[in-house]
């Protein structure tokens, strides 16, 4: 009798063991599926499009202002020969781009790089392939002066809009209180309107904001691997798929890029990461259009690239399997909206100014994932800024400004730049590479 009742007991405490452990591994099963989930939330989050559109403070919107930019983007009239629009490069049906390999002057030249596209560029750092334009304002009238490409002397069009009448009110009303039409008023309306282009919501956006069935579970798994894997996210990210940096993603090729215009051979073949909304109606890919298709782009990251010094650090090799690859081409597709593009956007609702960043009172500032850490500093005038790179890329640390220029070249991962800063003021100090990295430097009287 004992025995039975010993051997009822031992049946018991097993049972019980395997419901307990059962119960802990249900528990564990859950707290990793909200891990999981607070994962996702976050990365999504990550992704969340704006509500407000950003306008310099010496540029407003106005809607006289966006419609004049407007009329002046369509208008042949604005080139050489009047048969070239800023429109006939830049398609809206094409994703803003022009469909060809490479883009086509006034007189049919072939040029020398791939015509970008113009979504969400009021979000835009240093504009063109190789960032060679400062602003919206300074990039607007660059292709009209240039012989390769419109072929018109903007002096010679600002005097011909002010002599066409119908031009001529339509620059009063949108800069009211001015008596003539000027060249910084011809930059500053196209460059209006073109901040208003802004990525039109796709499937992507809804499932971002909590429609699950907005997407296939195909694409769900492909932005997992888009942010993962496959670390596309190291240069797309954000809501627009763009870090607005400049990488050698190794294209052959003697283009130098971004190096040439730094006058640095550390980013030599460096271009400017394009976003990638509306990334169906864009193709052909890259800044010379050599890779056709989306899957000739994914099978250069996988296998094509060519090797060298200046190949960003921020590349990854990487070996997708083929249903890896279908899932990340059906994310890419969730990035393009449905239907024709409105060239007419609505207005748009204006961004409040950014917050500044705190100022700490030190010499010594860090740069670590393309940050500059602390982001402001105040300190005495002639005193010398220490500028160390803990990241793991080459930075090119510069000053532009009225009072003092700056140079450091390539600062290479663990080397320390000084900048000295002999008169008072405030001072912007950014990364040639990644001009996304600003560091505000307040020097005392």
């Amino acid at each position: 009798m004992r025995t039975a009742r010993w051997r009822l007991s031992l049946a018991v405490a097993g049972v019980a063991a395997c419901l307990g452990a059962g119960f802990g591994l249900a528990l564990r099963d859950v707290a990793l599926a909200q891990s999981a989930d607070a994962e996702l939330a976050a990365l999504k989050a990550r992704f969340r499009r704006p509500d407000a559109v950003p306008f310099p403070a010496d540029n407003p919107w106005s809607e006289a202002k966006a419609r004049l930019g407007q009329k002046l983007f369509f208008d042949p009239r604005l080139s050489g020969g009047g048969t070239l629009s800023c429109a006939g490069c830049h398609d809206p049906s094409k994703g803003w781009s022009d469909g060809r390999r490479t883009g086509r002057g006034e007189r049919g030249q072939a040029l020398q790089r791939r015509t970008r596209h113009l979504w969400n560029l009021a979000w835009a750092e240093k504009l063109f392939w190789d960032g060679r334009a400062e602003s919206l304002e300074h990039q607007s009238t660059m292709p009209i002066d240039s012989p390769d490409e419109m072929d018109r002397r903007v002096a010679d069009l600002v005097a011909w809009l002010e002599r066409d009448v119908d031009y001529k009110a339509a620059f009063a009303a949108a800069f009211p209180g001015t008596k003539a039409v000027t060249a910084r008023q011809l930059a500053q309306a196209i460059a209006t309107y073109e901040r208003t282009l802004v990525s039109p919501m796709t499937r992507f956006d809804r499932w971002i904001a909590g429609d699950e069935s907005a997407i296939s579970p195909e694409a769900r798994r492909g932005f997992r691997i888009f942010a993962g894997k496959a670390n596309c996210t190291a240069c797309h990210s954000g809501w627009a798929f763009t870090d607005h940096a400049f990488h050698d993603i190794g294209l052959p090729g003697a283009d130098r890029g971004r190096g040439a215009i730094l006058d640095l051979r550390a980013a030599d073949h460096a271009f400017k990461t394009p976003g990638l909304r509306d990334v169906g109606r864009r193709a052909p890919y890259m800044h010379d259009g050599s890779l056709a298709t989306l899957e000739a782009v994914l099978a250069h990251y996988e296998s094509g690239r060519v090797e060298r010094p200046t190949l960003s650090r921020d590349l990854k090799r990487i070996g997708l399997t083929p249903e890896e690859r279908a899932d990340l081409l059906a994310f890419l597709d969730t990035l393009t909206a449905p239907g024709p593009v409105d060239p007419t956007p609505p207005a748009p609702k204006a961004a409040a100014a950014p917050r500044r960043a705190p100022v700490v009172e030190t010499r010594v500032v860090a740069q670590r994932e393309r940050e500059f850490l602390p982001g402001a500093i105040r300190i005495r005038r002639g005193e010398t800024v220490f500028v160390r790179n803990n990241d793991t890329r080459t930075h090119n640390v510069r000053v532009f400004d009225a009072k003092m220029t700056y140079d450091s070249g390539a600062q290479e991962p663990g080397e320390t730049v000084r900048i000295a800063f002999p008169r008072p003021g405030r001072y912007t100090v950014f990364c040639g590479i990644h001009p996304t990295m600003k560091l505000t430097v307040e020097v005392e009287r």
